[in-house]
């Protein structure tokens, strides 16, 4: 039966069940609200909060294996740093800090490692990538949630909300955030991997309009506080940049023919991202 890990014990003041929104509790290697709805705790620590729900998207095995083997060389190093000293920026003392679309858990790693005394609760459909989120740090906790649907957890229990690479739900990150709390959200500009897009010309494009679409999707719930530009050259080998296409959504897109030939490939990308801390409004 698996051990309830003390991280995820640590939220369970916050956690909210899906179904009727009443307090969870421990019982028998799963979460439990007094109506009975219950969920299962995974042998990796993370609880399947979407349990008898299909999750609309996620990280399969493949992609969640690319993801752990590319973050691992360091090459996002940079952002990783900068969303943690932004995330420092808005919490004193002890915090909560929820990563919406965690993944394997490397940002919110990031951030808790900055943070002392922080505890942090990564949310993403991908069970493949919750078996290393939910085991990605002692502080933190991850449970498999859709970031389309309302999040299971209180109103104003969060000091940071991260959302890296990820969807966006303008409405749930205002409710669950305090009013001094801040969303960092961090997205790529039209710059970012360009160098792939020539050898591997299926690869999944930025819209130009993709910041007007974000403004006008934050802009009735946040202002902006702060906005860094992230951005290097990087140097990679073959295999970093087939484990960097394999993690992106172009990993759907992008025919397996095209990575598994011998054809040329970049030995340098160029990194190029936007991050920015927003204020409750």
């Amino acid at each position: 039966m698996p051990v309830l890990r003390p991280a995820l014990a640590s939220f369970l003041d916050l956690l909210r069940c899906p179904t009727c929104r009443a307090h969870l509790h421990p019982r028998g290697g799963a979460l439990r609200c007094p109506a009975g709805h219950t969920f299962d705790v995974a042998r990796h620590g993370y609880v399947s909060l979407l349990a008898g729900t299909r999750a609309t998207s996620g990280d399969d095995a493949a992609m969640a294996r690319a993801r752990s083997r590319f973050l691992s060389t360091g090459t996002y190093g940079p952002i990783r740093r900068t969303v943690a000293r932004l995330a420092a920026d808005a919490v004193t003392g002890q915090g909560t800090v929820v990563d919406v679309g965690c993944g394997t858990g490397y940002y919110l790693a990031g951030v808790l490692d900055r943070l002392s005394v922080a505890r942090g609760l990564g949310l993403d459909t991908s069970v493949r990538a919750l078996r290393s989120a939910g085991r990605a740090h002692e502080r933190a906790a991850a449970a498999t949630w859709d970031v389309f649907r309302p999040f299971p957890l209180a109103d104003g229990v969060a000091d940071v909300v991260l959302d890296v690479f990820a969807p966006r739900n303008p409405s749930e990150f205002h409710r669950v955030l305090r009013s001094s709390g801040r969303l960092i959200v961090v997205r790529p500009t039209r710059r970012h991997l360009a160098e792939l897009r020539g050898p591997l010309p299926a690869m999944v494009t930025i819209d130009p309009a993709k910041e007007e679409r974000l403004h006008r999707a934050l802009h009735p719930y946040f202002d902006a506080t702060v906005t860094e530009l992230v951005e290097y050259a990087a140097p990679l080998a073959r295999q970093d940049v087939l484990d960097l296409v394999a993690m992106t959504p172009s990993a759907r897109h992008v025919p397996r023919a095209d990575l598994d030939d011998d054809g040329p490939l970049p030995d340098q990308v160029t990194v190029s991202v936007l991050a920015t801390s927003y204020r409750p409004r």
